[in-house]
């Protein structure tokens, strides 16, 4: 799959936008604040109905602008489709589908994106959020109806944290708060395929992890995922001041139910459901205590090793790059081998300047087969230069076409800083 055309509308510091895109590589190059990242970021939403910088669709559109329209005319074999979304300051984000309005949750199953950048650092250094949302997003784009799920979850997970919080207020005591059985069943129903779902998932990532590592270090440091599940007993938020949500569950639009909660259907029956039951009913008086749900998919993580030691703490910074940009390409990997829709756009937003040469050269060669790339730069000459097919400058939110030859000789004259605009 690749994009044939994007356009913008009120996008972040784009009034207007329109680009040509094909396949192969393509490199925006820019200075600080130019609107470069704004770009990719709006194709990387079309696939996980996220940003990978903020979690808030308001900073998205444009100041003094009431909505921020993203098109993207999407080829695959001898098929188009056009993507649309508009992302509403006030009231539920729209979709559609060749001009026919659909489900803001339907985008995945069309549109797929891999996306690198600087912040994925975070995914071996950060918190057991960042860890969450990698998994979430690509479980979306593989199965976009999970989005529903996450968004079920979710909202339940809000209202039941509000029961908690109003009965420690009224000092009620567990055996009088019977209401909310009905939340736990619910919560499980929802709350066990997620676990189920992200459980596979790290299974499937091991091999082509182990492959990617492998491809950008040229070493063997035995990388490992670890699920860590709070109904298990792993409690990885446990000095959270709240009980957090569900990465990639609050996705506006992605379940069309408004704040009604949808039955959960019949009782949970899985293995995974009967020890999320049992752990609930066990911190029960512990959750009325705090006033927050202590356990579900929002408060587990996955475990990340090198070396039989975990990456969080022992890898150096080399190794957690190399370990950040394999769970990346052995993301790509998945989605190439089981979609229907062919590669994902493969994204790489302004990584080659956080890797030294070694390490530019190998991801380079590892992304290379993939049918459409499109990267960030401030600075021209960080990019390996057999990636340098196509230039486009971005220059204030204007676009513009470069030789490619020119480009790369007055690159050591741009600024060496890049940075997102944020409306």
């Amino acid at each position: 799959m690749h994009v044939v055309r994007l356009s913008l509308t009120d996008y972040r510091n784009y009034a207007r936008a329109e680009l040509s895109l094909g396949p192969g590589t393509t490199v925006f190059v820019g200075r600080n604040g130019q609107g470069k990242t704004n770009l990719v970021e709006a194709i990387g939403y079309l696939a996980t109905l996220g940003s990978h910088r903020v979690s808030n669709d308001q900073a998205l559109i444009k100041a003094g602008s009431d909505a921020a329209i993203v098109r993207a005319l999407l080829a695959h074999a001898e098929r188009e489709l056009l993507v649309e979304l508009q992302l509403n300051r006030k009231g539920a984000n729209r979709a559609q589908l060749n001009r026919s309005a659909v489900k803001t949750r339907e985008l995945p199953r069309y549109a797929h994106s891999v996306l690198f950048a600087p912040e994925d650092l975070a995914i071996v250094r950060g918190e057991p959020s960042v860890r969450r949302r990698l998994l979430d997003e690509l479980l979306v784009q593989r199965t976009p109806r999970l989005a529903g799920v996450m968004a079920d979850y979710d909202r339940v997970l809000r209202q039941r944290n509000t029961l908690l919080k109003s009965a420690r207020a009224r000092g009620l005591a567990a055996d009088k708060l019977t209401t909310l059985d009905i939340w736990d069943e619910r919560l499980v129903h929802f709350g066990s395929e997620i676990i189920d779902r992200r459980v596979a998932l790290v299974e499937e990532l091991a091999g082509p992890l182990a492959e990617a590592y492998a491809s950008i270090v040229d070493a063997d440091h035995a990388p490992e995922l670890r699920s860590m599940l709070s109904v298990d007993g792993a409690d990885p938020d446990a000095d959270a001041l709240d009980g957090g949500s569900v990465e990639g569950s609050s996705i506006d639009g992605a379940s069309d139910s408004g704040d009604q909660v949808p039955d959960a259907g019949g009782p949970p029956v899985s293995g995974t459901a009967q020890r999320f039951a049992e752990a609930l009913r066990t911190l029960r008086a512990k959750e009325l205590e705090r006033g927050v749900t202590l356990v579900g998919p929002h408060r587990d993580d996955v475990l990340l090793m090198l070396n039989g030691l975990p990456a969080k703490g022992y890898a150096s910074h080399g190794e957690s790059w190399s370990f950040a940009l394999a769970l990346r390409l052995a993301s790509a990997q998945l989605l190439r081998r089981d979609s229907a829709t062919g590669d994902p756009v493969l994204v790489l937003d302004d990584v080659f300047a956080e890797l030294d040469r070694a390490r530019r050269e190998r991801l380079a060669a590892a992304i290379g087969g993939y049918e459409q790339v499109l990267v960030t730069a401030a600075v021209l000459e960080d990019v390996p230069e057999h990636l340098v097919a196509r230039v486009i400058r971005i220059d204030h939110g204007t676009v513009l076409e470069d030789d490619p030859t020119e480009a790369v000789d007055e690159a050591g004259r741009a600024d060496a800083e890049d940075g997102a605009v944020d409306g």
